[in-house]
């Protein structure tokens, strides 16, 4: 039993996609009533100054009545960000050498602006 008094069902099918510091599974259970759902679990490893590490872990439950809206919605979410930003991912943290260049609208007026951009990291587990 987990720590939150839940029972994890075993994996049917799992897949693993390795990115950097962040894991993501994928993996099939199956439901007291036989049927299957989809979990994705994102799991980011945090190392702390004395060189030991901990992991934060975030799931998604995905029930078949929703993989077909689901898979348009990401499909078309993944397609608008390629369409306007292309497949090269642009980013301070991935490319040291990255200068970013900003639109800044001042007065109506539109100017050009390079200046490094700060990146802010968003935790989910409050909402």
């Amino acid at each position: 039993m987990s720590e939150k008094g839940f029972i994890e069902q075993e994996e049917i099918f799992s897949q693993v996609l390795r990115a950097g510091r962040r894991t993501y599974f994928f993996d099939v259970r199956e439901t007291k009533a036989g049927d299957y759902y989809l979990t994705i679990t994102e799991s980011k490893k945090f190392t702390h100054d004395d060189g030991s590490f901990h992991y934060k872990k975030h799931k998604i439950y995905l029930y078949k009545e929703d993989f077909v809206t689901f898979k348009e919605m990401l499909g078309s979410a993944t397609d608008y960000i390629v369409n306007e930003k292309g497949q090269e991912v642009i980013s301070e943290r991935h490319q040291k050498d990255f200068q970013s260049t900003k639109e800044v609208y001042t007065n109506g007026e539109s100017t050009e602006e390079n200046t490094p951009q700060s990146f802010t990291d968003v935790n989910f587990e409050d909402i």
